[in-house]
């Protein structure tokens, strides 16, 4: 075939393609950004440890830590929020944003770390306790 005709051709039928959403549907399991609830950290660091794309950093000080996230490094495995134990890390079920330069979407906080929770006491167990009078 001529290329001058097939151009003729396709300069005649117009366009032919299928337009992209603008946003992909994305299915029920996805995992996006990682939310940070800066009330709920206990400041344990553990979210840095599992971070294997090293997407999450954090400095400590002695009565401040910042803890920061940069979505353009992470790989949305979702290890950093299995294992917060205090459930300050979230993911959105949404495409995260469309960004142009690099470190847009980072984020970082600065937060007074916590005194450590006192342990109640627990109270004795009546079925360990000796009857009275036995030895």
């Amino acid at each position: 075939m001529n290329i001058f005709a097939m151009l003729a051709k396709n300069l005649r039928l117009g366009i032919q393609t299928i337009r992209f959403p603008a946003r992909p549907p994305v299915t029920a399991a996805f995992r996006g950004l990682v939310r940070f609830d800066p009330a709920l950290c206990s400041g344990c660091a553990m979210c840095r440890f599992r971070c294997t794309a090293r997407a999450i950093t954090f400095t400590a000080g002695k009565s401040t830590f910042t803890w920061s996230y940069d979505p353009g490094q992470c790989t949305f495995c979702g290890r950093c929020v299995e294992g917060c134990k205090d459930h300050a890390l979230s993911q959105d079920s949404a495409c995260p944003p469309v960004y142009l330069t690099i470190g847009t979407l980072k984020k970082a906080y600065t937060l007074q770390r916590k005194p450590p929770a006192e342990k109640a006491a627990a109270p004795p167990d009546p079925s360990h306790v000796s009857p009275p009078g036995a030895s």
